[in-house]
């Protein structure tokens, strides 16, 4: 069965990973989901990536959008994100696989996006962290209602970099990403500025529509070494009680909103 999405466009990061890639794009032919545009937004792979990346083209028809050099997370989003013009935009980064649950799934959310003037941003992924304070919406999928007060630190992560689904006008409503910093900080001040602007995110019931996976050949370009290393050095509880006023200042003190247009 055919799923031909109109009025929405795929965007897929890169990085040294065209095998994933491909195994990417494969999936969602598999599945019969058809986008309106696809767009490969590379970071400066390495040439041997690159060569394959063209290969792919031909079969898969995309837009590749490239970089003489690696320039971050946030750079390679932007520069993606801005050769899109379809009302609508799924991200996914090219080590996510979407299951047979998605497309249906998928249908769902857009009908809430097109239904509800209201919803930003709709997930589909969560690295199984227990979000509080879910209130059920409809369809498999429940809004992520943001308060200060409530405990520990996954209130904060209403957005997210892992697969979903948004509109044209999300660098209206909450800017740009950063630029020039590590990943983790190009997420956090995402995560940040979603929270100041007041957006509204939801999030699927089940966390059955994609499976993450980072073979042996190409693992995961994400370093997080300094952050778990801190982790280990203190008492859990502390740990996440000094991280919790550290984001709430932040949230209340820093303006994480970022305008900067982006160079590709």
């Amino acid at each position: 069965m055919m799923h031909l999405l109109e009025s929405s466009s795929l965007l897929i990061t890169h990085y040294n990973r065209s095998a994933s890639l491909e195994r990417l794009l494969r999936s969602f032919r598999d599945l019969g989901v058809v986008f309106a545009k696809v767009v490969v937004s590379d970071d400066g792979s390495q040439p041997e990536h690159l060569e394959k990346l063209t290969q792919l083209q031909l079969d898969y028809k995309f837009q590749l959008v490239t970089t003489p050099i690696n320039k971050g997370l946030g750079n390679n989003i932007n520069k993606g994100q801005d050769r899109i013009t379809t009302p609508y935009t799924l991200y996914v980064q090219e080590d996510f696989l979407p299951t047979a649950a998605f497309p249906q799934a998928f249908a769902r959310a857009l009908n809430m996006m097109e239904q509800e003037a209201s919803i930003d941003l709709i997930r589909f992924y969560n690295h199984d962290l227990v979000y509080p304070g879910l209130r059920p919406f409809r369809d498999g999928f429940s809004d992520m209602s943001f308060r200060v007060f409530r405990p520990g630190t996954a209130k904060f992560f209403c957005y997210s970099d892992t697969p979903h689904l948004r509109r044209h006008d999300f660098f209206k409503r909450f800017g740009r990403y950063s630029e020039g910093v590590k990943a983790i900080k190009c997420e956090k001040g995402m995560v940040m500025s979603v929270l100041q602007a007041k957006g509204r995110c939801l999030i699927a019931d089940k966390n059955d529509l994609f499976v993450h996976e980072n073979s042996e050949d190409e693992p995961s370009t994400q370093d997080y070494s300094a952050f778990f290393r801190i982790r280990r050095l203190i008492p859990g509880p502390i740990f996440t009680a000094a991280w919790t006023v550290k984001l709430t200042m932040q949230l209340f003190f820093h303006k994480y909103r970022n305008d900067q247009e982006a160079f590709s």
